[in-house]
Order: C-alpha cells, then structure tokens, then sequence
C-alpha cells in the first residue's frame, strides 16, 4: 500500500493541528470498523460567515491525519458555502489519491467539517443549504440501544417481505441473553413443525466490553467515555428458516422476492421445426419479462424431457413455470403453474407478462400470509402448569405466566425442553396484564413467549 507524498508530508508535518478554545463549532466522527475518530474545531465569523481559524485532533491511522491536516488547510479562510463544496474527493484529490483501503478516511474528513459545520449552525439557530444532520459509528447511550433496536427492526422486515416469513420481535430473558449484552432482541420465527427457530439477533452491549478491552472515544464535552456497542447479525440459519417455513413434499418453495430464477419456460415439441416456431414465440416473451426486471429461465435443453424439468424446477422452487406445447402455439397460449398451491391454468399470450408479474406478488403474499395463519393458528396461552405441560408437546407457541427468575425458567426448560423465547414487543393488552405465575403462583409481570427451539 504506498501514499503520495503529499499524503505522507501532511501526515508526517500536520498543519493545524489542536483545539480552539469556544470554538464556533465542533464536529467529531469515527469510524467503528477502522477506529479512526477525527474532531474538527471551526471559528466562524459571524458576520461574514468565513472560517477564520480549523484545528483538528484525529486519532487514527495516516491517512486519517493527513486527510484532516488536508481538510483544514481547504476550509480556511472559506465562506460556510465553499467549505460546504470541500467533498472527500475534493480532498482526495488534494492529496493526489489514497489507497483504495483508505478512502473511507477522506469522507471522515467531510463528515468532521459537514458535523462541525451542523453544530455552529444549531447554536445559531441558521439553516445551512445543503447540509444534513451527521452520522456516526460512535455511539452514547440511549443512541447505541436504538442502534440495536434499528438493526432489528432491519432484519424483521427483510425476513417478512422477501423471505416471505412472519416473525416475533421482542427482547431475550437474562438467562438467553447474549453473555455480557444489556439486552438482547430477537425475532423468531415458528417452522412447520412447530418448533421456534432464532432468526436473527441484536445486542445493546453497553460499556461492558469497552471496559474490558479498554476501547474509548472522545465525547462532546471533549472528556473520554467507554464506547457504548451494539453486535448484530443474522446468519445462514436464514435459509433454513426459509426452507422449514414453506417447503412441502416436491421440494422448496421459493418467495418471488428471493428467487433467483422467478419464472421458467419449458417447450413441448415434437421435432426441430417446431421447437423453432416455439423458441421464435417464447423469445419475445422472455425479452419482455426480463425488461420488466422479472428473473427468466427458457429450458431448451434437448437433453432431458419435459416431464424431468417439471419435476426438477419444482423441486428448486421456481415460483412459476410456463409451458407451450404445439397445440398452444396455435391456439397462442401457454400453461402457466404456480410452485405454491401447484394450480394450472391455460392463459392467451396477450398480456402474459403483466399477468405473470402480479402472480409473482400474488404467490409472496400468499405463502406469507399461509405461514402467518399458520403460526397464528399454532399460539395459545395457557395458565397452569399441567396445560402448559401437555399443549408444549403438540407444538408451537405458548403465552404463559412466569414470575421472572432464573431459578423457575431453569426448572421449565429442564422439566419441558421448552425456553423462554423473547418477551414480544407486540403483545396484545391481555398479555401485557399482571397474572400468576404458572409454575409458582408468584406475580408475574406478564406473559412471556415459550417454545421448544432448534
């Protein structure tokens, strides 16, 4: 990896580098992937709105520095406007390039100034055209639950609307939390059988393992504070929810949204002159579908018969398969089965693709809302102990009472197999109200989710 040597001037001899005491504004970034934490210091006229004075105090790698040194040399003596133009390849470009690797430094640099720039701008109660409110790896607090939160959030809607796959959102017991985590959220999501399956998972981790590895950031009061973390993640768990939630005896049952082939054409023909005057037809067909973003297989592989590919591509889990035979080409129509319920029907041509579009929406709506009535269906809640026993082994959800301690989740968990899933974040009043626990007749403060989990 070699630097210019600009790069290596402004990183070996920094310009402006330090603090400005009641400075106009100050902006701080960082980077939690690299480490890399730049604070830049503005004072501002406020009349004429030039930037009289920049330092900067940059913990991090070369680059960093010298990107910082950079900036602050481009904004001085600038009106707020022309700092505004100061862009990470403006800067970049200063430095007569970086390393592919380091580029991220030199947005760092533009989001210090953008950040600075946005408090000056706060404390006197201005607008500054063009400027947007700055981000950060580095969180405080409340910022790094929401973080947390946020990311769950993110994986709820991704396994909902493309994996086509209902799940729970709500935070783990102490005693499934993630060891050393605040808290930890979840979305589980119920298989065929019944049984739970841990989707994804979201970590508030809190200072505890800044603490432990001594990881700190200046705040906004200028003072150093332990880094407030998140962990998130999802994994190739994923695709065995995707396959336990809609698979059946022929095979997977892909969601549309997910599929990487959405729709595929198989001819019937009973020689080459007819396999030609199909691939002429089936040719404008595919043209139109892949115009309309629409992933399209044409199957005319001499090589395997029909009935194979049928059964093949069911077994894949290609949403819809096409056929024309040379019946169909008379009569210029097509057969067009969908993966999801195996229904055939005989449709003309004209309009095919349109057609076969809104089935695609069509079979993601109907395989999630079959996966959700179906675990829907499959929730009860119980309130003894000898209930929850004999429901536990027919599957499924369970809304139950528990009084909150370890101790009587242990005892559930060792006597049941089953564990307490999450608390759910969207819990109906009911459920939300104070009862008994099951097992000890002790208050609880409401129902809590339990399965047997893979």
């Amino acid at each position: 990896m070699a630097y210019s040597e600009k790069v290596m001037d402004h990183f070996q001899h920094p310009r402006n580098v330090g603090e400005i005491e009641n400075a106009s504004g100050v902006g701080t970034v960082g980077n939690a992937k690299c480490g890399d934490i730049m604070r830049i210091f503005l004072d501002i006229d406020d009349e004429t709105h030039i930037i009289k004075d920049c330092k900067f105090k940059t913990f991090g790698c070369g680059a960093a520095v010298a990107t910082s040194s950079m900036a602050t040399e481009m904004v001085m003596g600038k009106t707020i406007e022309e700092a505004m133009e100061v862009t990470n390849k403006a800067v970049m470009e200063a430095l007569d390039g970086l390393p592919p690797v380091k580029v991220h430094c030199s947005l760092l640099a533009e989001e210090a100034i953008h950040a600075a720039l946005w408090d000056y701008a706060e404390k006197h109660d201005i607008k500054i055209e063009g400027l947007k409110k700055p981000k950060s790896d580095i969180h405080e607090g409340e910022e790094a639950e929401e973080e947390a939160i946020r990311m769950l959030n993110v994986y709820g809607e991704f396994a909902e609307k493309y994996m086509a796959v209902p799940v729970v959102k709500g935070v783990k017991s102490a005693n499934e939390r993630f060891a050393g985590a605040l808290d930890t959220y979840t979305i589980e999501a119920m298989m065929q059988d019944g049984k739970a399956l841990q989707a994804g998972t979201s970590h508030f981790l809190g200072q505890n393992f800044a603490k432990a590895f001594n990881v700190q950031f200046v705040d906004k009061n200028n003072k150093l504070d332990y880094v407030w973390a998140t962990s998130w993640g999802v994994s190739t768990r994923l695709m065995g929810a995707l396959i336990m939630t809609h698979s059946d005896d022929n095979g997977l049952v892909l969601p549309p949204h997910l599929a990487p082939i959405q729709v595929v054409i198989v001819p019937i023909y009973k020689n080459d002159e007819m396999l030609k005057k199909i691939d002429a037809k089936v040719e404008g067909i595919v043209n139109k579908l892949k115009a309309m973003g629409i992933s399209v297989k044409y199957d005319n592989a001499d090589n395997k018969r029909p009935g194979f590919k049928f059964a093949d591509y069911e077994l894949k889990g290609v949403p819809v398969r096409l056929v024309m035979g040379g019946r169909d080409l008379e009569n210029n129509t097509m057969e067009v089965m969908r993966r999801d319920t195996l229904e055939k029907e005989t449709r003309s041509c004209d309009g095919i693709e349109e057609y076969v579009q809104q089935l695609l929406e069509d079979i993601q709506n109907n395989i999630y809302q079959k996966a959700l009535n179906y675990r829907n269906e499959h929730i009860v809640k119980v309130d003894s102990y000898d209930d929850f026993k004999e429901q536990i082994e027919k599957g499924g959800f369970i809304l139950a009472h528990w009084d909150g301690t370890p101790e009587t989740e242990d005892r559930i968990k060792e006597e049941t197999k089953a564990t307490i899933r999450c608390l759910p974040f969207d819990a109906d009043e009911e459920s939300l109200t104070p009862g008994k626990c099951m097992v000890t007749g002790k208050p609880s403060a409401r129902r809590v989710l339990f399965a047997r989990a893979y």
